[in-house]
């Protein structure tokens, strides 16, 4: 099939890699049918980029002129117009085509005003019941502040028209959103909505004006810095899918479903009944509110970088389905279907973007992070200058990692990253951290990263010969300088901190000390656990040419080798408590252990129990998971020695925490294989009270079962003073000494 793309990003890329990547038409429609195999298909791109040209034929073409892109259409014999930006449709070059008979996916101007006017978008979910913030249109300056006064902080300013992700504000500085309102003024209306709270999920769906299909969901990065902060941009980055989703939904399919029923197909059929069909991609930009989903904005168009994440896991030849789309047969089609692969995506930005990016620098090592092993990057604005790849835009790059999970993905999409030169360039280095499954896992690009958690980002001193890549809520992790990533480094150094989190959330202050306490557990007990391996490095750095571990954070930091970590928690419980105890009421089972009937919460079981979980969140909340589940992550081999030596350290701990009054209730284990040997090692931290729950001997066996050395103190403490929104109160005094005189108590007692 002789196919036309328009656009010239990042998202267009991705579109002709998709097609490219069609091995066969199974399931094809019309032309298509006719087609032995997707390499025949013949691919125009206008006015593309330097690395689309580098793949297909580009041609010069302005993609927002109906008639010229018509008249393209027809003198090159074209039978299929793919749209990918927004302002093409806007213009009316969907409708220019439809009317000589050219099959097109793109919605037509008056349904592309889903996306070009917010109002007219706010208008359509009124009338079709779709569940949304409420709005209020503003276009003076005296309806503006009369807006501002009428929803209070925060407030959202958004831009009526087109204004490629930029000319949306959420603040709580009333000058800011006065200054960002009077800005876009001068382009048309603004738009007052109310603030909606809640993690978002970008989710596609193809529709004919009639039937309409889902895509997989992903979710993006839209401010331009690491923990979400600084200025509003097209987007930083993207994952997919959100296994996520099914903490609240049961499940990815769920939500999805949902998003159909309740937003997706009433939106379609009103305008469908307005008489404007809506014939394309409709973007559902949600919020996952504590009231249920939201509709943030829609857009007509694929989604960028979100498209760079979900395409690549479509199983089904993306030419087929958008083919139907366009001819109005997507009723034939089959829903698509997806891979269980993980999708990451990291943009590279220039200098001062999104303000004013400094543009026709060259590019270096764009081919090399091409040849990396599930990697491949799609240009966004990019241009052969005499011979030279120079940016021409802000959003420069879109490097994308696949991968069996979410850990392996991310290592690609940076390990690709890092060889990539820009002068000044920028990019996050939290792109998917909350979902990467790896014990240690950290991003490999050249900035600072921070964790995925609201209140780990800090401000750290430099270490001499270290270079810092990660931070989790309570540990640092650092590589040394020279080192590229964490995949080239020979040593990592792991620093606790006396920072303490509950709820997934780094409280203020910090517990004191509280690194140098829980280091010092560690190491005691890796000592006790010998015969067991494990990750501390006790040789020589110098002689390794590893940078001395720095005097300033000797007493709380571990040299350790780089392991691969296996994405299990390895969870022991000698006792029934937490949400071991939760799980036992609704099941009478742990995990897919059967357990005798009758038991109360702290009772000691029968035997230890290993109840392994899979870390689908960053944070204290994992979830569990079934042995058998652990087979199909790790192999049965690997499932069966995690197994073993997991409650074989318990045994063994469990024994020298009683001889000195101390019961281990449970505890949790990481594991990883070592780089060079394959050996699984035991890592991280070991035994601590933030991994492990310790009860006083003595005050169980009198009946008191909370007596606990860990934080129990302060989740109580939070639990009675906070509602889980917003910042987090500080904690008192009293509570910070009490609960560091518990893990003073436990170092003490133990390691008498």
């Amino acid at each position: 099939m002789k196919i036309l793309v328009l656009g010239s990003g990042a998202r267009e890329h991705a579109i002709v890699t998709a097609l490219l990547s069609e091995t066969t038409a199974q399931g094809a429609t019309g032309p298509a049918a006719a087609e032995p195999a997707a390499a025949e298909h013949e691919i125009i791109v206008a006015p593309g980029n330097a690395g689309i040209a580098g793949v297909v034929e580009v041609a010069t073409l302005d993609p927002n002129d109906p008639e010229a892109v018509a008249n393209f259409a027809i003198a090159r014999d074209i039978q299929f117009v793919v749209i990918g930006p927004e302002a093409p449709l806007v213009a009316g070059v969907a409708d220019a085509l439809r009317t000589r008979g050219i099959p097109v996916f793109g919605p037509s101007s008056a349904a592309a005003a889903l996306e070009g006017s917010k109002t007219f978008a706010k208008r359509i979910m009124d009338e079709a019941g779709v569940p949304t913030g409420r709005a209020l249109r503003a276009s003076t300056a005296a309806e503006i502040e009369a807006a501002l006064d009428e929803f209070g902080a925060p407030w959202v300013v958004k831009a009526d028209g087109l204004a490629a992700g930029k000319g949306v504000l959420v603040t709580s500085d009333r000058q800011a959103a006065l200054a960002h309102a009077g800005e876009w003024l001068g382009h048309g209306d603004i738009l007052f909505e109310e603030f909606l709270d809640g993690p978002e999920v970008s989710l596609f769906f193809v529709s004919d004006g009639h039937t309409v299909l889902p895509l997989s969901p992903a979710q993006d990065y839209k401010r331009l810095l690491d923990g979400d902060e600084g200025p509003n941009t097209g987007g930083m980055g993207a994952y997919s899918p959100l296994p996520w989703l099914a903490d609240d939904f049961g499940s990815e399919e769920a939500f999805v479903d949902e998003v159909l029923a309740s937003i997706a197909l009433p939106t379609v059929r009103q305008l469908a009944q307005e008489g404007t069909p809506f014939i394309g991609l409709l973007y559902c930009g949600l919020i996952l509110t504590s009231a249920g989903i939201r509709v943030i904005e829609f857009n007509a168009r694929f989604g960028d970088p979100e498209t760079q994440v979900v395409l690549p896991r479509l199983t089904g030849p993306l030419s087929a389905l958008l083919y139907a789309s366009a001819t109005g047969t997507l009723a034939d089609h089959p829903r698509p279907a997806f891979s269980d692969e993980s999708a990451v995506t990291v943009v590279l930005a220039s200098e001062n973007y999104p303000e004013h990016p400094v543009i026709g620098r060259e590019l270096t090592g764009v081919d090399e992070a091409d040849a990396v092993d599930g990697v491949h990057v799609a240009h966004a604005a990019t241009a052969l200058v005499d011979g030279r790849l120079v940016a021409t835009g802000g959003r420069v790059l879109s490097v994308v990692g696949i991968g069996s999970g979410f850990g392996e993905a991310r290592a690609r999409a940076y390990r690709g990253l890092s060889l990539i030169g820009l002068e000044g360039g920028q990019f996050r280095t939290d792109i998917a951290a909350r979902v990467d499954e790896t014990a240690t896992g950290s991003p490999t690009g050249t900035g600072t990263a921070t964790a995925d958690v609201p209140g780990a980002e800090q401000q750290l001193a430099p270490l001499t010969g270290w270079r810092h890549v990660y931070s989790g809520k309570v540990r640092d992790l650092y590589v040394p300088s020279e080192a590229a990533s964490v995949d080239d480094a020979a040593a990592l150094l792991v620093v606790a901190s006396d920072r303490v989190s509950a709820f997934d959330v780094v409280l203020e202050p910090g517990i004191p000390a509280k690194g140098e306490l829980l280091t010092s557990l560690s190491r005691w007990w890796f000592e006790k656990l010998a015969g067991f391996p494990n990750h501390l490095l006790d040789v020589d750095a110098a002689a390794r040419g590893i940078p001395a571990v720095p005097a300033t954070v000797a007493d709380r930091a571990m040299l350790v080798k780089p392991l691969d970590m296996f994405p299990i928690e390895c969870v022991v419980r000698g006792y029934l408590s937490g949400s071991g105890w939760i799980e036992y009421q609704a099941t009478q089972s742990v995990c897919g252990v059967p357990l005798p009937a009758g038991l109360v919460d702290g009772d000691r079981l029968p035997l230890p129990i290993y109840t392994p979980a899979f870390k689908a969140d960053l944070g204290d909340h994992d979830e569990n998971i079934t042995f058998e589940r652990t087979v199909e992550l790790v192999g049965a081999e690997t499932a069966e020695a995690l197994r073993g030596l997991s409650l074989a350290i318990y045994a063994r701990a469990s024994e020298v925490a009683e001889d000195r009054g101390i019961i281990l209730a449970d505890t949790k284990f990481e594991f990883g294989a070592d780089r060079i040997t394959g050996e699984i090692t035991l890592a991280d931290e070991v035994l601590t009270s933030d991994s492990s729950r310790y009860w006083d001997a003595a005050a169980y066996d009198s009946g008191d079962r909370t007596a606990s050395f860990d934080k129990q103190i302060v989740r109580n403490w939070l639990s009675a003073n906070w509602d889980r929104i917003g910042t987090p109160p500080a904690l008192p005094a009293e509570i910070v000494e009490r609960t560091a005189a518990r893990y003073r108590e436990l170092l003490a007692r133990l390691t008498a």
